[in-house]
């Protein structure tokens, strides 16, 4: 209402445009949880991320040894990734 309180009166807003400012308005606690579980467990599955295969691709084309799925859960995502991605929950959520 007090950025777009025109928009809402002259009826150009659609329901959906103002419930999802309703929500980052009042529930922004949820788009923060959603945005981050959607970056961190992204990087954490090496699935989640397009551009990771495509590097692995790549890698792979030109002889380089790149781990696979299960490889990378155990050697980087659990031991590297999963510490640091608790660490940051601490400092931002707690």
């Amino acid at each position: 209402m007090n950025y777009y309180s025109d928009h809402i009166s002259s009826g150009s807003l659609t329901v959906s445009q103002i419930q999802v400012a309703y929500l980052i308005a009042n529930h922004s606690m949820y788009i923060k949880s959603i945005s981050i579980s959607a970056v961190f467990f992204g990087a954490m599955t090496y699935i989640g991320n397009g551009p990771n295969f495509m590097v692995k691709s790549i890698c792979q084309q030109y002889g380089a040894k790149t781990p696979n799925f299960s490889e990378y859960i155990y050697k980087y995502s659990i031991p590297i990734l999963l510490p640091v991605f608790v660490i940051v929950w601490i400092l931002f959520f707690k």
